[in-house]
């Protein structure tokens, strides 16, 4: 263990020592989450959404139907009753529910009004809001055709509920993808070149023929990039927090554990790159492109995934950052358990699993 202890102290050091490695570790993080927690718009095509009809009549179904032929919305099934709403909203990636009252078309004929209730997950306040106002646009639409067809002044009343995220600010839905972002970027990147820099320097002989286990070095190499993301995570988390006043409904411990997970999952992923690299350039871009890219298009938090070809989406599914996303925003925006993202924490246990066994089968005990 002191071997060890003096492994990870040496790292520690090469760390401290570099003002360009410190700016990058806490300098970045702090730029990105004041930068990004602001509210982009962006087009919205084919969200899920879900009816709840207790009228069952003419026009109920009229306005479903403009509803399902627009290509904003797909429509994903129709509930029994308004109580499983928000269980939908838990477990699918469903973005509205709208529900028509009862006796919603005698009500529009013999008074002349009515009132629909449109629910949307606010989580993402640019996409709820957009959702929101084309989903009025074809209620109003329909209101409008049935006042120029009868000639009376015909009323449809949307009432509007906004879940998770009220006042709409951007930052409930910027800040998980700056995490994802921040930890994977950070992450890979530093842990990518630690193995190249002691290749280029000419010190990987000195770590091979000592009397020290080659695993534990490799251990040493990520152990204070861990620790320094664990640090970065608790910036983040303040500064969301006291600046942005994004909430954390659930609970910190599992946030942290998920955070953790993904963390490990990065530092595996730098490992294996840095294996197989043969200079620190190399090895920073690979990093940076093979990871900032695709967090940014890949996550979901600044282009909705919705919006892409097919084929794009499954490669989403590829890149841990789309689970940890998820994740994310359950805890912290919706206040959800570990029952609800068991399958994400279990693709990104996965994940990690595997990254974290081809870095240790590509470690090469002997310099070519």
């Amino acid at each position: 263990m002191k071997r060890f202890i003096s492994f990870v102290k040496k790292e520690f050091y090469h760390v401290f020592r570099d003002d360009k490695t410190l700016l990058m570790l806490f300098g970045m993080p702090i730029v990105l989450i004041l930068l990004f927690g602001f509210a982009v718009t962006n087009e919205i095509k084919n969200a899920q959404i879900v009816v709840c009809d207790y009228a069952k009549d003419p026009a109920s179904q009229e306005i479903i139907n403009k509803l399902s032929v627009n290509k904003s919305f797909h429509l994903k099934k129709a509930l029994l009753n308004h109580s499983q709403i928000e269980e939908e909203f838990k477990k699918e990636n469903i973005k509205l529910a709208i529900v028509f009252p009862t006796n919603f078309n005698e009500d529009l004929l013999h008074l002349n009004k009515a009132q629909i209730q449109i629910i949307a997950d606010a989580s993402d306040p640019n996409t709820a809001t957009t959702l929101i106002n084309r989903a009025t646009a074809i209620i109003m639409d329909y209101q409008k055709q049935l006042t120029l067809n009868s000639n009376l002044p015909y009323n449809i009343n949307p009432e509007i509920r906004m879940l998770y995220n009220p006042e709409l600010k951007g930052a409930t839905n910027f800040v998980p993808g700056i995490m994802a972002l921040v930890l994977l970027l950070v992450c890979v990147l530093m842990t990518a070149v630690s193995i190249v820099r002691e290749k280029e320097n000419g010190t990987m002989e000195v770590l091979l023929v000592s009397p020290f286990n080659p695993f534990l070095v490799i251990i040493s190499k990520a152990l204070p990039f861990l620790i320094l993301s664990l640090i970065n995570l608790a910036i983040i988390l303040v500064l969301s927090v006291t600046l942005l006043d994004t909430p954390i409904k659930g609970s910190i411990l599992l946030l942290v554990a998920e955070s953790t997970l993904l963390i490990i999952c990065a530092l595996s992923l730098g490992l294996l790159i840095s294996n197989n690299t043969k200079s620190q350039q190399t090895a920073m871009l690979l990093s940076m492109m093979g990871m900032m890219l695709p967090t940014m298009l890949f996550t979901g938090f600044m282009f909705p995934l919705e919006n892409m070809p097919v084929p794009l989406q499954v490669i989403a599914n590829i890149f841990p950052s789309k689970w940890y996303y998820i994740i994310i925003k359950s805890i912290m925006i919706k206040g959800l358990g570990f029952s609800a993202i068991w399958k994400e924490t279990l693709i990104l246990l996965g994940t990690t699993a595997l990254l974290l066994i081809l870095s240790l089968k590509t470690f090469k005990k002997r310099l070519e």
